[in-house]
């Protein structure tokens, strides 16, 4: 028999992976490796340029605390992006503090 067809190409849309964080921290879980990692593995395999890192934070909490927490988060995930590969010169951080939450919170 002839051999199986090749799989399709990745999808190389512009598309998003979210990372989420616990409550007040900045460190990485397994769910948020790996999805970093699946960002990272789209990356080269669509051989996109540029990938953007935007830190995010909710409301609890003083809006410079949270634009230093969405700091924090958005270096965490460029630091596994450089670990797994990615070239930092081809990485760009946004830090939203509260301004931006992924997720709407009560203050």
């Amino acid at each position: 028999p002839p051999p199986p067809p090749p799989p399709p190409p990745p999808s190389c849309d512009d598309v998003s992976f979210p990372v989420y964080f616990e409550w007040d921290r900045s460190d990485l879980t397994d769910q948020a490796q790996a999805v970093i990692a699946q960002a990272a593995n789209q990356r080269g395999n669509c051989g996109v340029t540029r990938v953007t890192v935007a830190g995010h934070a909710d409301r609890s909490g003083a809006a410079s605390y949270n634009v230093g927490l969405s700091e924090r988060r958005a270096r965490v995930v460029r630091d596994e992006l450089v670990r797994l590969g990615v070239p930092a010169s081809t990485i760009s951080m946004e830090a939203y503090g509260e301004t931006r939450p992924a997720v709407q919170t009560a203050d």
